[in-house]
């Protein structure tokens, strides 16, 4: 089955896209738990792990994209691996915002 990220990027598979460049695709998530919530993904196919190690692109548009739509402050999350409930493993991450988000969980 293909990764549906990567079928994102290639404009296969239809989404709300934020922010584009030549690394980057910023597109609404499709979870709604937040009033703004995004995923930030590298065009490269690449894990979590990876994108983590390198953060570069992806995290200067997390940050360029979550400054602009939630002004009052946002949170960027990752999840890595089965326990944290990571769905995808094309490398993201998710921004969240748009109201308080309250402490962790």
């Amino acid at each position: 089955m293909p990764c549906v990220f990567c079928e994102i990027v290639a404009k296969r598979e239809p989404a709300s896209i934020r922010y584009e460049d030549d690394d980057v695709i910023v597109i609404d998530n499709i979870l709604r738990w937040a009033p703004v919530m995004l995923l930030a993904i590298p065009k490269r196919h690449i894990s979590q792990q990876e994108l983590w190690e390198n953060m570069g692109s992806v995290g200067a548009a997390a940050i360029r994209v979550g400054e602009e739509l939630c002004p009052n402050g946002y949170r960027l999350i990752s999840n890595l691996g089965r326990d944290a409930m990571q769905s995808q493993p094309h490398g993201h991450i998710h921004i969240l915002g748009g109201f308080h988000l309250g402490p962790y969980a």
